[in-house]
């Protein structure tokens, strides 16, 4: 019996990264996803391994270009016959790759995101068990359907709920506001329940966005005392739209509302919550700066989606045109809820 094709792309990261010079301790990504795949025992009699160095960054260093790129080498796997696909990369900006990807992701096979805590050379390294948990989810029938996996510590995630809530600890991946969708116990990888309905992929115009049309969606986060100074500051030429990072449940302060709906009136504007978990409220609050009082300027809630993964929607929906508040209302309700 012929074993099944695992296509696996390296972008680089901390599963990915060697000391730097010879008795230092500061590491840097150095290996390929050849020499990731070769490390991994047993992932030889699980699958027959198509490896492929995409890239050996840092994952803050990653931008959405690389992820286009990432997305058309892993839609080409598939296309040669790959039964799952699994991408490692840096773990600080996987959740918003796998967010990324699960927007434009348009086949059944599994694409199935990865990475390390710790270092190939430290002790209790994780990288090898992610990367077969990671095959083994990629090659689950179960796993068909669900769009873009996220598997790290024996755990399934999906892309939309995904978040890394420690900067340091081993098992630095939650879900919060649902909860992981899976496990991998011993050999087997287990859900809870069936796949959900996944919205319609967006469109990507070629592999990658050209670079005088590569979206711009800046991020503003709020905070205590903010009188919209920042916000304020940004010059709206060539912006496609602002996520601003709001309190509790999408709010602002008096001073900063006003500052929201005048950038409101030029741009789309979407106010998510900062807290980590939950939605933006709709109908509870009228002060000014609360939901009601955004929603009369022209502000749009985020619904469950966190800041990170709202800019991003807005990013690869500027892809193929202007924005509008129309356009980005239809694609929060789409995108922005369970």
């Amino acid at each position: 019996m012929s074993r099944p094709v695992l296509a696996v792309g390296a972008l680089g990261g901390t599963i990915a990264s060697t000391p730097s010079a010879a008795g230092g301790s500061a590491v840097v990504p150095t290996a390929g996803a050849a020499e990731l795949a070769a490390a991994v025992p047993g992932l030889a009699d699980l699958a027959a391994v198509r490896a492929t160095t995409l890239a050996r960054l840092p994952s803050p260093s990653l931008a959405e270009t690389d992820l286009l790129g990432a997305l058309a080498w892993a839609r080409a796997e598939v296309g040669a016959g790959a039964q799952g696909v699994v991408l490692t990369q840096g773990t600080d900006t996987l959740e918003e790759s796998a967010f990324l990807l699960d927007l434009l992701w348009d086949s059944p096979v599994p694409l199935v995101l990865t990475g390390a805590m710790r270092a190939a050379d430290a002790a209790g390294a994780d990288g090898p068990a992610n990367l077969l948990t990671a095959a083994r989810v990629a090659l689950a029938p179960a796993s068909a359907g669900r769009g873009v996996l996220v598997a790290l510590a024996e755990q399934v995630h999906a892309a939309r709920w995904v978040s890394k809530t420690d900067s340091m600890a081993p098992a630095a991946f939650a879900s919060p506001s649902f909860g992981p969708v899976g496990r991998c116990v011993e050999t087997e990888v287990r859900y809870a329940a069936p796949p959900p309905r996944r919205a319609a992929a967006l469109a990507v115009p070629g592999d990658r966005a050209p670079a005088a049309r590569r979206p711009r969606v800046p991020l503003v986060a709020t905070h205590l005392g903010d009188d919209g100074f920042v916000l304020g500051s940004l010059d709206l030429a060539g912006v496609d739209a602002v996520v601003v990072a709001g309190l509790g449940a999408g709010h602002v302060s008096t001073a900063m509302a006003d500052v929201v709906g005048q950038v409101a009136a030029v741009v789309p504007v979407v106010v998510a919550t900062r807290t980590g978990a939950g939605p933006t409220a709709r109908a509870t609050y009228g002060y000014p700066g609360a939901e009601l009082d955004l929603l009369d300027r022209g502000v749009l809630g985020a619904g469950w989606l966190p800041p990170v993964k709202a800019r991003l929607l807005l990013w690869a929906l500027a892809l193929t045109g202007p924005l509008d508040r129309g356009r980005v209302a239809a694609a929060l309700a789409e995108h922005g809820a369970p």
